[in-house]
């Protein structure tokens, strides 16, 4: 495994050099760490200055089955790991988006992203607000929806739109990361394929994943990092297949333009380098946040809309 950049050593003047860190875990949570921290360590050297980890990346995606013992794996926001990449951070200087199940108070658990600055201290969490509940991915049993709503985390490199997988689908959620001065989208994810689905599928699956996020960049006028896990993880159960992780983790312009994609199917360091600034002259040339229709909105916050 090696890293993929996309320019030079050094950020250029004017660029936030972020890197995308997909990493398939096992059941050894101490590996799993370790590859983690040697992953910001070698992105770290490359001149990264903000690094973004994938959905829950502790452990192994428990959630295909309902086990209590599994509530174990929780953790309290600061604990151990917070503790670990603060550290790391303050000393590589770094950003560090990192993805914890937390455990907020007995029976109260969150699917929660940190947000670590580069002096070493934690400017601030999101919890994940749209909670999935399909066969593999019963979140619901483990995961109470978050209750700090969608608002950037302002830090040293800018102001993060952090949202955690099942977010990626809803525009709503990307709107009002916007709305609240969002200078890029991020969401850290752990999404992949049932074997039982046609190849076809699966890749009309990956595909809609992708362009779903670069349309959210389209709309906002923003960029998106997203990073997905990769590898095999059976199920324990033995009620479905297990879960590929499709990797493909991605990085696009403010235009949906595709800036760095990752591999399907390996573990992989990946830099890109951002222009922030660009959204100021995309939004001038399409001005959506100018023409919404704010006033003839309010049926949004309905569940549905019943024909009169």
């Amino acid at each position: 495994m090696s890293a993929k950049t996309s320019s030079q050593l050094a950020p250029k003047p004017n660029l936030l050099r972020v890197a995308l860190v997909q990493q398939p875990c096992s059941a050894d949570l101490a590996d799993n760490m370790q590859r983690l921290c040697s992953h910001i360590r070698e992105a770290a050297e490359k001149g990264a200055q903000l690094i973004v980890l994938q959905e829950l990346h502790n452990t192994p995606y428990f959630c295909q089955t309902e086990m209590v013992d599994n509530f174990d794996l929780a953790e309290t926001i600061p604990g151990p790991t917070t503790h670990t990449f603060c550290e790391l951070a303050g000393q590589l200087g770094v950003v560090i988006v990192a993805s914890l199940f937390e455990k907020r108070a007995a029976g109260l658990y969150h699917n929660t992203a940190v947000v670590i600055e580069k002096d070493g201290t934690i400017a601030g969490t999101y919890r994940k607000m749209h909670i999935p509940d399909d066969p593999a991915y019963y979140e619901k049993f483990y995961f109470t929806p978050g209750d700090l709503g969608f608002r950037p985390i302002p830090t040293s490199v800018g102001n993060l739109g952090v949202q955690v997988c099942w977010d990626q689908w809803y525009p709503e959620g990307a709107r009002l990361m916007a709305l609240h001065g969002a200078d890029l989208l991020i969401y850290p994810t752990a999404i992949g394929f049932e074997s039982t689905d046609t190849p076809d599928e699966q890749q009309r699956q990956r595909h809609a994943w992708q362009t779903v996020q670069r349309g959210h960049a389209v709309a906002n006028g923003l960029p998106v990092v997203s990073v997905n896990r990769v590898g095999y993880e059976p199920d324990p159960s033995g009620q479905t297949n297990g879960i590929r992780f499709w990797g493909s983790s991605f990085a696009c312009g403010p235009q949906g333009e595709l800036l760095y994609e990752a591999s399907a199917t390996d573990e992989e360091v990946g830099l890109i380098d951002l222009d922030l600034a660009r959204s100021e002259q995309v939004r001038r040339w399409w001005p959506f946040l100018r023409d919404r229709r704010i006033d003839a909105y309010d049926p949004i916050l309905e569940r549905f809309v019943d024909a009169e």
